[in-house]
Formats: C-alpha cells, structure tokens, sequence
C-alpha cells in the first residue's frame, strides 16, 4: 500500500530518522567519556567502521525500497544518509590518524601504503570526499544533473571496497560472518540496480 506523508509528517520522519542516526555517536561519547571502555581505542575504529558500512548499505537500499514499494518520498532522506556515512567515515579516519598516528600525516601514508586492507578503506574514503561536498542543492545546479549524478555514482564503488577493508580486516582474525553478510548484502543492492538497468536497456522502443 503506498504511503505519501504530508510535508509536516515528512519533517516529522526526518527529524527522527536524523535524531536516530546520531544515537551510535551518543553511544560512543558516554561510553568514551564515562570511561565505560576497556579498550577504547579498538572499540571506536571498530564502532564507527561499522556505522559507515551501515549507513552506505541503508544509502544504497533507499533506490530498491522505493521501486518495490512506490514509496517516492523515501528519496528525501537518501541524502541525509549519504551524510551520514561520511560523517561516521570521517570518524572512523580520524581515529586513525589521531590515535594510531598523532596525526603525523607522513606515518600514516606509509601505512596506507604497507597494508593493503588500509589502502582499500583510505581509497573508499577519499572518495566519499566528493560525495559530500557536492551534496548541497547549489553544488547540483553548478554541475549539472547530468555530471553530478555520475559523480554520486561513485558510491557503487566506494560501497564494495568498504567490505573488502572490512573483509580483509576481520580475514586476519579467521572471523569472516558479518563481512560475508556486508558481500551479500552490497551484492544484491547492486545486482538490483544492474537488473533494472538491463531491464530497461531490452525494453522495446516506443512509437
């Protein structure tokens, strides 16, 4: 049954889908801050490495859910997300740079560098950067329909070389469960979209 929310219910539905989002962040700063931690450090680059593969997963179900369940409006969040999955990213890198590093940018190249794990979720990372600056409406006017989308389409990029950081990460420690259900996951996200894109292009030509 399609659901079309009002403007107000659709404010509504932001505002706790946004309020919701920061719940993870609010959970990391009590626990950091209350000391709750026994090893902070590998629980906040494990927390919010997660949250950035959560959050591009969610990103990237937003187009499914709407052609299955007509739900156009669901659209209007998918950029919230995207932020989202940026904003736990920056986290995730900060506390690289900051905890592993010291911010010595020189060191943390060189690990980027050496481990291979490391430069595949630096590359994802990297590549996030555009996404997020060019989210603005006056980012998609300066570069047109067109271009813009074809830059967001790096996402489809970006999404599998987080789970293979993911995979090759927990491959080191034989524990394989939940990146394999990030593959599936990804996988069918984007297998649906190849799909629909074949789908489309073996459609019959109208006249």
């Amino acid at each position: 049954m399609a659901f079309n929310p009002s403007p107000r219910q659709l404010s509504a539905i932001k505002a706790l889908v946004f309020l919701l989002a920061l719940v993870p962040f609010g959970k990391l700063v009590w626990l950091t801050v209350s000391e709750q931690l026994v090893e902070p450090l590998q629980y906040i680059t494990r927390a919010t490495g997660d949250w950035t593969l959560y959050f591009l997963c969610i990103t990237l179900a937003v187009t499914p859910l709407r052609k299955l369940s007509k739900w156009n409006w669901v659209l209007k969040l998918r950029r919230m997300l995207g932020l989202y999955a940026f904003f736990y990213g920056l986290l995730h890198f900060t506390t690289f740079l900051w905890f592993d590093h010291f911010f010595d940018v020189q060191e943390m190249l060189k690990d980027v560098v050496k481990r291979p794990f490391i430069t595949v979720g630096f590359i994802a990372f990297v590549l996030l950067i555009p996404l997020a600056v060019t989210s603005t409406n006056a980012m998609v006017k300066r570069l047109g329909g067109k271009r813009w989308l074809w830059l967001h389409r790096l996402v489809y990029v970006i999404a599998p070389l987080g789970v293979l950081h993911y995979w090759w990460m927990k491959a080191a420690k034989n524990d394989l469960g939940q990146p394999l259900l990030f593959v599936l996951i990804v996988a069918v996200l984007l297998g649906l979209r190849l799909w629909w894109a074949r789908t489309r292009a073996g459609a019959p030509v109208r006249t």
